[in-house]
């Protein structure tokens, strides 16, 4: 009960509300009965905080949701490290260890973005080639750890989009693609889709959220001589340990994390 707060108690208590929702968003009438305020009161507090960017209005669905701002603001507590800063130590300890090169990738909507690598002494081509370079979720092993690992909704939503882009470069079907996940899923990473680049190989696993979904992923490019099942099996378990580290330390506002659905929320 919340009546007689004050101004500030009020912000937080829909603050603390429209979070529980998480990118859904919430309508202002169920909001002002979850904090049990009028109306106009929760729709002229909502309005000051939009003005400053705390939270954002889907007028189109009539949802209320808590704006990226806030995330920005938040990345300051906590580690204030962001990913590619947490990363950066175990892409190098993975490249000295293995003698390959590696990379991080983070999911962008539909697709994965390469936020850092680091060279290994083997010239290797790639899908997102240099930093900053996108590949659609499920190509590429890195793109691939992401899709497998993502809640089942919102697979579904990637597959449809981007089945017909794959198609483009290979002869995937939807059947092949889910075969793909599961057995992803099922051996906890990605070691597919070699020969889609001639004559290179890779390895990727995800780094997990807060929530247990794929956030983003460590992969390992290489030659495909090099990528051999039984060293498959060491690279896999090398790359697991440094992401789990990664995962532990994620500040789960970091807004390289935060909303990883954007992109499709726009579509």
């Amino acid at each position: 009960m919340v009546d007689n707060a004050s101004g500030t108690s009020r912000i937080f208590a829909l603050l603390r509300q429209l979070a529980r929702s998480e990118r859904r968003g919430v309508r202002l009438k169920d909001l002002a009965e979850a904090v049990d305020l009028p109306r106009p009161t929760v729709h002229r507090l909502l309005h000051g905080l939009m003005e400053e960017g705390v939270v954002e209005h889907d007028s189109k669905a009539k949802l209320y949701r808590l704006g990226l701002e806030l995330f920005v603001l938040a990345a300051s507590a906590g580690s204030p490290m962001n990913l590619r800063d947490l990363a950066r130590p175990a892409l190098l300890r993975l490249t000295a260890a293995l003698g390959e090169t590696i990379f991080l990738m983070v999911r962008n909507g539909f697709d994965a973005v390469c936020i850092d690598r680091s060279s290994g002494p083997l010239p290797i081509r790639s899908f997102t080639g240099d930093v900053g370079g996108t590949v659609m979720l499920g190509i590429g092993q890195g793109a691939m750890a992401i899709l497998a690992f993502l809640p089942e909704g919102e697979q579904d939503e990637v597959i449809r989009y981007n089945l017909p882009r794959m198609r483009a470069l290979s002869a995937f079907d939807e059947g092949f693609l889910r075969a793909e996940i599961a057995r992803v899923r099922g051996q906890g990473y990605a070691d597919g889709a070699a020969g889609l680049i001639p004559g290179m190989a890779g390895l990727g696993v995800p780094v997990f959220g807060r929530e247990g979904h794929a956030v983003a992923a460590l992969s390992v490019g290489s030659t495909t001589d090099r990528m051999t099942p039984e060293r498959n099996k060491v690279i896999a378990e090398l790359l697991k340990r440094e992401a789990s580290e990664i995962g532990a330390r994620l500040n789960p506002f970091d807004p390289t994390l935060r909303r990883p659905s954007a992109a499709m929320e726009g579509r």
